[in-house]
This record gives structure tokens, C-alpha cells and sequence, in this order.
């Protein structure tokens, strides 16, 4: 799959002119959205379904910097995938090819009732398709 592309914007940096650390979490959810379209499970069909994916862990690692105009390329891989709960580590870089952050998120998958969602049993196509990438 076709990596996620973020050109850094003037507003996400600093008075340094680096880009603010807060958005990298924020393009790791512009790469999971993009991510969970393109396998068939955008977030707006999950909503419209009454369930809800709350970010239940991240970790950043910062490698280099980034600067407005930069191109930062998101390459987002399954790390985890058990019930009702997903992760997914990110590997950012710039134009260059320099490594700028390395990340990982996990996220739980809530009904409407409050109650833990299986993946495999309400989405058994998306369940097995995600599988087969960690398999791989």
C-alpha cells in the first residue's frame, strides 16, 4: 500500500521554525484514517455503525527534525491485532529519506452499548485482511 504524504504547514512549527512535537501524533492519525480507508474499514463507516476507536496508547520517538514545506512520508504497518483492540507503528521521513520520527499507537474498538467490540466478529473481511499483513 501506497505510503501517507504530510507537507508540514507554517502553523504546525515553532519560533525556531521546527515543527511542533504534538503533530506528529496528529499525522499518525492522518495516516491511520488513510490507512483504514484504503483496507475497507474507513473511520466514518465505524461511526456510522455506532463504535467508536479511542487512542489507548502512543509512543514517539523523535529522530531528526522537520521544517515548513517539509514532505514527510508515513509508512503505517499492523503491529497488533487481538479482539478488540489494534496497533500500528509508523516510520516518518522526510524528502530526503531521512528517518524524522518513529511511532506507535494502539486503539480499542467501543460499541455504543460501552461494551468491547470484536473485529473479527463484526468485520470478519477487515479481521482477516489485517491479519494476513502482520503474517506477512
Amino acid at each position: 500500500m501506497q505510503g501517507y504524504i504530510h507537507k508540514v504547514q507554517y502553523y504546525e512549527t515553532d519560533r525556531m521554525g521546527i515543527t511542533h512535537h504534538s503533530n506528529y501524533v496528529r499525522w499518525m492519525e492522518e495516516a491511520r484514517v488513510y490507512f483504514l480507508e484504503k483496507v475497507g474499514l474507513p473511520y466514518d463507516k465505524l461511526e456510522a455503525d455506532g463504535i467508536i476507536s479511542p487512542v489507548t496508547a502512543v509512543d514517539c520517538r523523535y529522530k531528526a527534525t522537520s521544517t515548513f514545506a517539509d514532505n514527510i512520508a508515513i509508512a503505517i504497518s499492523v503491529s497488533m491485532l487481538k479482539g478488540a483492540k489494534l496497533g500500528f507503528d509508523y516510520t516518518m521521513t522526510n524528502q530526503n529519506g531521512q528517518l524524522v520520527c518513529q511511532a506507535h499507537s494502539e486503539h480499542s474498538f467501543i460499541g455504543a452499548d460501552g461494551h468491547f467490540v470484536a473485529l473479527k466478529k463484526v468485520y470478519p473481511e477487515f479481521y482477516d485482511k489485517v491479519q494476513d499483513m502482520i503474517d506477512k
